[in-house]
């Protein structure tokens, strides 16, 4: 007879001597553990995180018992005989580590072994069904000893799911086989051979799923930093060491008993938020989609503090947590000579030659430890040569830089040799990996710049800046370190240029990294407080007066240029002349270009596009003219308007009195800034005006996916609302609009709109929108009745709850000639022409309009003068103009 090994029966209670089913119990253990850990009217204190793998352990222990029950008393069973057809019931994945969390997959294999017989399947169907009732999600498998070697043999999924089998109950010497001849046979001769596979298969897993130890939406599971991270580590661990429970990492040597304790912390809390998560979704549920946060940090009962709110706090102690369990990851790969280091083309490259540094199978490391407290600059000077050399830090040498942190005090931080070391790393090309992301994690950034330690894991709570601000910093520096090397596309554009140009390229670098360094304390106007903040830091290191003052220009003047552009128009040469003023000289306007387009990009795509480049860069090329030329000479603007009349007279195909009669109605502004091109084709829409009311055309830009149309119309009160309206009505979102009116009573209206999204009908589209503005125009239809009729459409675009308030400015100092209306609120479908019609009402004509979305928050700029030509400057004016746009925005 067998042995049938039956594990102790733990946490089952006295309801296990009850005569409920074992199923029943199942749901009502599961019932009152989720209770116990998770009351829903009051989120745990930060102090019971720590027992969050209990309650993996205890959920894990509930299907155990369920189990065990089960097989002693099925009826497919004793049908079956034990003793003829031995089995098992082998605990596989999460639930084989013993990490169940709450809506987890039940992953088990049922294991015999020489075959499976035909009885099985009713052995199954009686084991697993009341799992199924019960709302789990099981996966099962039937197999032998010898299949589950082979397949696992072949797929990885599988040997991973039986590198984490636990025993649960039945023969058990059938699970010791397996695992015995899964080593022997299997592992044994092909280690490496599966340990690539892993790696590879976590690289094809990061690729898709992002680095979430920055992301602000991450995967808890399989994003880089989460859970799967950890997996990989203990697999590789098992199939190299043979290890059997986490603790063995650190007994092996794997890790550090400090590194295991942090690992462990940063465990139990990413678990904690996964089964927060799996709580409130009602089912598994891995992603942190944004609709979930705020949830999520109440549930855990995250509070308000030093002006963030409980969201902004929650995420970043979840930032926290995934960046160590990425940078354990990493650090346990690189250990075992696992990953890439860096190109050898000769062994004097890859050797230091700094005394107390050595380089050691590819890694740098300390000589000795004890060399650190006599010479504290060796802990920069080996970020120095990781940067030089471009291989990182050995993990001994991040232990001991940690442990060391007390050594760069403020003589250290001052020290002239230990800033030029620091400089050098700021201005060494871009390396595939960035060497001041190990100064962050080892905590050395915050020793060398304590003010640095404000903004460490930061986060700006909205859909517009993908990363917390620590992480922000980085990648703009990194970003400006690519345009200087010949590999990055931006080597040949405007920003390779400017960079191999500029006489100083620390101070931009400086700039950088610490811009947005005034995020870190309570309040607005982050700018000019980091300003301020950079001045104080650059002073202490012993920096010229001339020097501080261009950093800190660059600090607070940083947002400068892409406000402007994407909220000022930059065809008006007061907006030139206004930065130019401000900005006073052409390296800096290039090294503050420089630095607004690697701040947009390293916020994310959100920020930095083919649109926002073409606006940047018209007003900087207009900014640079004024400041190298000077402020536009009135001979200057005749001479080029002259030039532009007769080149249209020589190419198009009107009369020239009627040219000439056309010229007499165009303004000076309209005939300076548009290109003779473009007046030819407004020229040839005005003839084609009929009784329609307008004539149009739609230019296609391939390179910007973005359409211009350009509309001419006769001139009327709303005509700009009309036309904002016709656009929501047919979906389609304007990005930017230039206005010209013609004293003959006639409108030339510009849009820069994004296409329709469904392209293959575009023309169809186009053709519908033509026909609404025709019906607009003549009164035929009503747009406030239609677009009430299509918001219910839009319901699905509606902005979060926790939106910032919205807000109107009126300026009457940016423009000599009209006034300037911004308006920062959320974004809606038909959000344009509800403020349109709120002008038109206040008897405004529009004549610029700049629509500058931030996905979370929009903000309308609009430059307006009432239908005399005045602006509006009178303090009841103003009143009456905020009042009527606030009531469509519901301020």
């Amino acid at each position: 007879m067998e042995h049938i090994s039956i594990p102790d029966k733990r946490c089952r209670g006295e309801g296990f001597k009850s005569q409920t089913s074992p199923k029943q119990r199942l749901q009502q253990g599961r019932e009152e553990l989720v209770s116990s850990f998770f009351d829903k009217r009051e989120g745990p204190q930060t102090s019971d995180w720590e027992h969050e793998s209990d309650f993996l352990e205890q959920n894990a222990q509930i299907l155990d018992d369920y189990f065990i029950e089960s097989f002693e008393g099925i009826s497919a069973g004793l049908k079956m005989g034990i003793s003829k057809n031995p089995y098992a019931v082998i605990a596989l994945g999460g639930y084989g580590r013993g990490e169940q969390c709450v809506h987890s997959d039940v992953d088990v294999l049922f294991l015999f072994e020489k075959s499976v017989p035909p009885e099985a399947e009713e052995l199954i169907q009686e084991m697993t069904y009341p799992l199924w009732d019960t709302g789990l999600l099981v996966g099962h498998a039937t197999r032998s000893i010898r299949e589950s070697v082979h397949i696992a043999a072949r797929d990885i999924e599988v040997l991973t799911s039986l590198l984490d089998a636990r025993f649960v109950c039945g023969i058990s010497f059938l699970y010791s086989k397996l695992m015995e001849r899964l080593r022997k046979k299997l592992i044994s001769g092909r280690s490496d051979e599966f340990v690539e596979m892993l790696i590879q298969r976590n690289q094809q897993r990061h690729q898709h799923f992002g680095d979430c130890s920055y992301l602000l939406e991450p995967n808890l599971k399989e994003g880089q930093g989460g859970l799967r991270d950890y997996h990989t580590v203990l697999w590789i661990a098992r199939i190299k060491a043979d290890i059997r429970q986490p603790r063995d990492l650190e007994y092996y040597g794997c890790l550090s008993h400090g590194e295991f304790n942090e690992l462990t912390g940063s465990l139990v809390f990413i678990w904690h938020v996964r089964n927060r998560l799996h709580l409130l979704a009602g089912r598994k549920y891995d992603q942190l989609y944004f609709e979930r946060q705020e949830e999520l940090a109440e549930a855990m009962n995250f509070m308000k503090e030093d002006g963030q709110q409980p969201v902004e706090i929650f995420l970043g102690k979840l930032h926290e947590k995934m960046a160590y369990v990425k940078q354990l990851h990493l650090m346990f790969l690189y250990e075992l000579g696992l990953m890439p280091r860096g190109k050898r083309t000769g062994t004097s490259l890859n050797q230091t030659k700094v005394q107390g540094l050595e380089v050691k199978r590819g890694m740098l490391r300390f000589v000795s430890s004890e060399d650190i407290p006599d010479s504290p600059e060796l802990m920069m000077e080996i970020f120095r040569e990781s940067t030089r050399l471009k291989i990182p830090l050995n993990a001994e040498a991040r232990r001991l830089i940690r442990d060391f942190l007390h050594l760069a005090d403020g003589e250290f931080r001052i020290s002239r040799p230990v800033v030029r070391a620091f400089e050098r790393i700021l201005l060494e090309p871009a390396p595939a990996f960035n060497v001041l992301n190990q100064m962050l994690n080892t905590g050395f950034l915050m020793a060398f710049i304590p003010e640095f330690g404000e903004i460490v894991n930061r986060i700006q709570y909205d859909e517009y800046h993908l990363y917390p601000v620590d992480m922000h910093l980085l990648r703009t520096v990194q970003t400006i370190k690519k345009f200087g090397i010949p590999e990055d596309p931006a080597t040949d554009s405007p920003c390779g240029k400017f960079y191999r140009e500029l006489s100083n390229k620390r101070l931009l670098l400086w700039a950088a990294l610490l811009h947005d360094i005034g995020k870190g304390e309570i309040g607005g106007g982050h700018s000019e407080r980091g300003a301020k903040i950079v001045a104080d830091i650059l002073s202490e290191k012993g920096y010229r007066p001339g020097d501080v003052e261009t950093v800190s220009f660059l600090v607070r003047e940083h947002l400068l240029l892409i406000k402007t552009a994407t909220r000022r128009d930059i065809q008006d040469e007061e907006t030139a002349i206004f930065c130019a003023r401000r900005i006073k000289d052409a390296e800096r306007l290039k090294m503050l270009y420089l630095l607004t387009v690697a701040d947009s990009i390293a916020t994310g795509p959100k920020a930095w596009n083919n649109w926002t480049s073409s606006l940047l860069t018209g007003l900087f090329v207009h900014v640079l003219n004024t400041l190298e030329k000077g402020e536009l000479a009135t001979t200057e603007a005749v001479d080029i308007v002259a030039r532009k009349k007769r080149e249209v007279l020589d190419s198009s195909s009107e009369s020239s009195d009627g040219l000439n009669a056309l010229f007499r109605v165009m303004s000076p502004r309209y005939l300076l800034y548009t290109p003779t091109s473009e007046i030819l084709k407004h020229v040839r829409l005005y003839s084609q005006v009929g009784a329609a009311g307008f004539a149009w055309e739609i230019t296609k830009t391939p390179d910007l996916n973005t359409r211009t149309v350009t509309i001419c119309a006769k001139d009327a009160p709303g005509l700009f609302s009309k036309i904002s309206g016709v656009f929501t009505l047919n979906g389609i979102d304007i990005l930017n609009a230039q206005i010209y009116t013609w004293q003959n009573h006639t409108a030339l209206d510009i849009f820069e709109v994004r296409p329709p999204l469904d392209q293959i009908f575009e023309e169809e589209k186009w053709e519908r929108a033509a026909k609404h503005l025709e019906d607009a125009l003549s009164g035929k239809l009503v747009l406030e009745d239609a677009l009430a009729r299509k918001m219910p459409d839009y319901e699905s675009f509606r902005p979060r709850a926790s939106e910032k308030p919205p807000k109107v400015h009126v300026d009457n100092k940016g423009s000599s000639f009209f006034t300037i209306v911004e308006v920062f609120t959320h974004d809606f479908p038909g959000l344009l022409y509800r403020i349109t019609d709120a002008l038109f009402r206040c008897g405004l004509d529009v004549r610029v309009a700049k629509i500058a979305t931030k996905v979370d928050q929009v903000v309308d700029v609009f430059y307006v003068r009432d239908l005399d030509g005045n602006r509006v400057d009178s303090p009841e004016q103003e009143a009456e103009l905020k009042a009527a746009i606030g009531a469509v925005l519901k301020l």
